[in-house]
C-alpha cells in the first residue's frame, strides 16, 4: 500500500509536499510501465467515505489488473487518492492534476458520546494553490458534484503560519477566528499550538486557562466538528493532534468526533487489490528501470509490507547499479532501505563507504536522516559512526548547539560513544547554561550517563552547572522528571543535595509510589537508596515509606564460563554461581583468593572476613550493556561496577558474545588472564589440563 505521512508545523506546504511525492512516484513507475493504455483518459474521483458496492470481473487478479487497468481500477483508485486527477497520455507523457495519496491510520473504535449529524447549511468551501500551480478544491460532498465551483464560493484560505507570526497569544487567534472565520478551522488550533511551543511552561498554563473561557472557542469547536467531513485527512490529523496537546480533554464531542472521522480512513479491498497489482507490476518490470532515481523512488514508496521476494529483487537490482550511484543517491540510499523495511548489509556498506568519501559539506538533515535510518534497520556501522562524528567535531563552530545535542541524541541511541564530540558539548554547555532549560536537562544527563562518559577536566564544572540549572527550575519540574534527573546523577557519581532534599519528601515519594510507571520509579528509588548508602554522601535520609519487594532475579547457568572456571580452578568447590548481595546486588560467579590474586581459596577454606582475602566477582555481561563495539561499559554496568569495588570486590566482565566466539582453550586463556594478577601469570605454574 502507497503511504505518506508528514510531521505538522514543517517548513513547506504539506499538501505540495504530498502532491509531489505521489506524482513523482506516479511519473517514475511510466518511465518503466505503461500504466495508462494511449487511446484511453482515466478519471479519479473524490475520495468519500461511503464506499459503494464494486464489482469485479471474474478474471484472476494478475489479468485484471495488468490487461483491464483502465475499466476496472477506476472505482479501487478513488479510494486511494483525494481531489480530482486526470491521468492522460500524449505523447507517451503521463499528466497529473492535484494528486495526493491518502495516509492509512489504524485507529480503535471509540464510540462517541451522541450521534453524530452535520447541516448541510454549513457547507464550507476553500481553494488553495500549491507550489507547483494547481488548484485544490475542497468542498462539502453535496457542492461537489458540478464541474467547477463559482468564484463566489471560494473564501480566501488562511494559512497557520501567517496566524502564528502575527498572533503573540492565543486569545489573539481566537479573536481573528471570531472577526472572520475561514476555512479550515484546522490552522486557527495548528497556529495556537505553534504559539503555545514557544511559550515557557508557567505561560502555557495561563494562556490554556484564557483560552477555555474565551467566547470564540466553543465557536471554533463547533465550526471543527462540522467541516471534520469535509477536512482533508492531513488537515483532520494534525488539527486533532493540536486540538490534544492543547489540553483538551479527551471524552469532549470535539475530539471524539475528530476520531470517528479518522476511523473512516481504514484500508479496504479496493485498496488491497491496487497494492497487490502494483507489487505484480514492479516485479515484472524491475529489471527493465535503468535510472537509480527511478529505482530509488519505486523502492521507497513500494511499502513496508512489500513480499520480501519483491525487496530482494530490488536489491538485486540496487547492487547491479552501484556503479552509476552519485554522492546524492548513496546518500538517499539509507533513507530509501528504511522506508522499505529492509536491511541489506550489502547495499548499506557500499553506500557508507561512498558517502565517507564525500561527507564534507554534507548538511545536518543528511547526517541525521542516516543515523536515523542506521537506527531503524539496526545497523551498526562503526566506521560509518566515527566519520560523522569527526566531522562534525571538526566543523564544531558551523553547527547550532541544538544540532549537536539532536545527533548525540541519536549516537546514544546506537549506544555510540563519540568521545571529541560529547567534551566540545559539554564544554560548550558550560560556556552557555543558557541553553539549558528543564525540557533539554533530562536528555543531556540521559545521554552522558547512558554512555557513561566523564571528562577528567571539566566534568565537575559541567554537572554543577547541570544541577544549578535544575535547582533553579525545581518547582516547575514533575516529581517523575525529578527522579529521573537524580537517577543519571546516581550513575555518574554525583549527589546534588538540594535535589536530594526535594526528592525525599514524603509527598513525593507517595506520588511516585502511586502514580505513573511505578514499576520504573520503585527500581530507580532503590537505586537513589544504594548510592547513598554506599557512596559516601554526607546526607542521608532514610526513606520513610517502605519499597516493595524486589522479583526474584531470572538465574542463568552461562554453562560454558562454569565449565571454564572448573577446568582453570580445578573444581567447583573454587567458585560460587549466581551470588546474592546485599543492596538488591546479584554476580554470576565468586571466588575467592589471595590478596594478590595469585592462587585461589576452596570455599570451606577462605574467610570472608580475613584480611588475606580478595573476593573476586565475574559478571557475564551481554553486549547491549557496552559501548558499540568496545570494552567501555554503559551506565548502570558502571556504577554496578563502581558499588562491587566499594563493597570489596575485585571485578572482571565478560562479554558473553566474546565467550560464543572462542573455543575453549582460547576462553581458558582468556579467563586465566582476567583472573589473575599479571605478576601471578608470569610466575605461578597454573594446571590448564581439562577434559575437553
Amino acid at each position: 500500500m502507497l503511504t505518506t505521512t508528514s510531521e505538522p508545523f514543517e517548513s513547506v506546504s504539506v499538501h505540495s509536499k504530498m502532491s509531489y511525492k505521489a506524482g513523482s512516484f506516479l511519473w517514475n513507475l511510466g518511465q518503466f510501465s505503461p500504466l495508462v493504455p494511449r487511446n484511453r483518459t482515466l478519471r479519479l474521483y473524490p475520495l468519500k467515505f461511503c464506499r459503494p458496492n464494486v464489482s469485479h470481473s471474474n478474471g484472476n487478479l494478475r489479468n485484471f489488473l495488468l490487461n483491464d487497468f483502465g475499466n476496472g481500477i477506476q472505482t479501487s483508485i478513488r479510494y486511494l487518492f483525494q481531489d480530482a486527477i486526470i491521468l492522460k497520455s500524449r505523447d507517451g507523457s503521463l499528466q497529473r492534476k492535484g494528486l495526493n495519496i491518502a495516509t492509512v491510520f489504524k485507529v480503535d473504535r471509540l464510540h462517541c458520546p451522541k450521534r453524530l449529524s452535520f447541516d448541510p447549511r454549513h457547507s464550507l468551501v476553500s481553494v488553495g494553490t500549491f507550489d507547483d500551480g494547481w488548484k485544490n478544491v475542497n468542498a462539502h460532498p453535496k457542492f461537489s458534484s458540478g464541474p467547477e465551483l463559482s468564484k463566489e464560493m471560494k473564501p480566501t484560505p488562511i494559512s497557520y503560519r501567517k496566524l502564528s507570526q502575527e498572533c503573540n497569544s492565543l486569545s489573539d487567534v481566537l479573536d481573528m477566528f471570531s472577526k472572520a472565520p475561514t476555512f479550515p478551522s484546522s490552522h486557527y488550533f495548528s497556529a495556537m499550538w505553534t504559539i503555545a511551543k514557544r511559550m515557557s511552561e508557567d505561560q502555557k498554563r495561563f494562556e490554556k486557562h484564557l483560552m477555555f473561557g474565551h467566547p470564540a472557542f466553543n465557536q471554533l469547536c463547533d465550526h471543527m466538528m462540522r467541516e471534520a467531513r469535509i477536512m482533508h485527512y492531513h488537515q483532520l490529523l494534525f488539527s486533532l493532534y493540536a486540538i490534544v496537546k492543547l489540553g483538551v480533554p479527551q471524552n469532549t464531542l470535539v475530539v471524539q468526533t475528530s476520531l470517528r472521522m479518522v476511523q473512516a480512513l481504514d484500508p479496504c479491498k479496493n485498496v488491497d487489490a491496487l497494492r497487490a497489482g502494483l507489487w505484480i507490476l514492479v516485479e515484472q518490470r524491475v529489471w527493465k528501470i535503468e535510472s537509480v532515481i527511478t529505482l530509488q523512488t519505486v523502492m521507497k514508496y513500494i511499502g513496508n509490507d512489500a513480499p520480501i521476494a519483491l525487496k530482494k529483487k530490488l536489491e538485486i537490482k540496487a547492487l547491479k547499479e552501484l556503479d552509476k550511484f552519485s554522492p546524492l543517491n548513496s546518500q538517499r540510499m539509507f533513507e530509501v532501505l528504511a522506508a522499505m523495511n529492509h536491511r541489506s548489509v550489502a547495499l548499506l556498506s557500499e553506500c557508507s563507504k561512498k558517502f565517507i568519501d564525500n561527507i564534507h559539506g554534507c548538511p545536518f538533515k543528511i547526517l541525521f536522516s542516516i543515523l536515523q535510518s542506521c537506527k531503524e534497520l539496526k545497523y551498526y556501522n562503526l566506521d560509518l559512526f566515527k566519520e560523522i562524528a569527526d566531522y562534525v567535531a571538526t566543523t564544531f563552530d558551523i553547527w547550532s548547539l541544538k544540532q549537536v545535542f539532536f545527533l548525540l541524541v541519536i549516537f546514544e541511541s546506537l549506544h555510540f560513544r563519540p568521545i571529541d564530540l560529547m567534551d566540545l558539548f559539554m564544554k560548550k554547555v558550560i560556556e552557555k547554561s543558557e541553553f539549558l532549560n528543564s525540557q533539554n536537562i533530562n536528555s543531556i544527563l540521559y545521554m552522558y550517563s547512558s554512555l557513561n562518559h566523564i571528562d577528567k577536566c571539566q566534568h565537575k564544572e559541567f554537572l554543577e552547572g547541570i544541577s544549578n540549572a535544575l535547582t533553579g527550575c525545581l518547582h516547575h519540574i514533575s516529581s517523575e522528571n525529578l527522579l529521573k534527573a537524580m537517577y543519571a546523577f546516581c550513575m555518574m557519581n554525583y549527589f546534588p543535595l538540594a535535589l536530594i532534599n526535594r526528592l525525599l519528601q514524603k509527598e513525593i515519594i507517595n506520588e511516585l509510589l502511586t502514580s505513573g510507571d511505578i514499576e520504573r520509579n520503585v527500581h530507580r528509588l532503590r537505586v537513589l537508596d544504594t548510592c547513598l548508602k554506599l557512596d559516601g554522601i554526607a546526607y542521608h535520609s532514610a526513606m520513610d515509606l517502605p519499597l516493595p519487594p524486589l522479583p526474584p532475579a531470572p538465574l542463568l547457568s552461562h554453562a560454558k564460563v562454569a565449565q571454564v572456571l572448573n577446568s582453570l580452578l580445578g573444581g567447583e568447590e573454587y567458585f560460587a554461581r549466581n551470588v546474592r548481595l546485599p543492596h538488591n546486588y546479584h554476580i554470576d560467579f565468586e571466588i575467592r583468593m589471595d590478596a594478590n590474586r595469585s592462587q585461589a581459596f576452596s570455599f570451606s577454606e577462605a574467610n570472608v572476613t580475613s584480611t588475606n582475602v580478595q573476593r573476586v566477582a565475574v559478571l557475564c555481561v551481554p553486549r547491549s550493556l557496552y559501548c558499540l563495539d568496545s570494552s567501555h561499559p554503559r551506565g548502570f554496568l558502571a556504577m554496578k561496577v563502581r558499588h562491587l569495588n566499594i563493597m570489596g570486590f575485585h571485578v572482571i566482565l565478560v562479554n558473553n558474545s566474546l565467550m560464543k566466539k572462542l573455543n575453549m582453550e582460547d576462553a581458558s586463556k582468556f579467563l586465566k588472564t582476567k583472573i589473575y594478577s599479571v605478576e601471578a601469570t608470569l610466575t605461578t605454574d597454573v594446571n590448564l589440563q581439562s577434559t575437553y
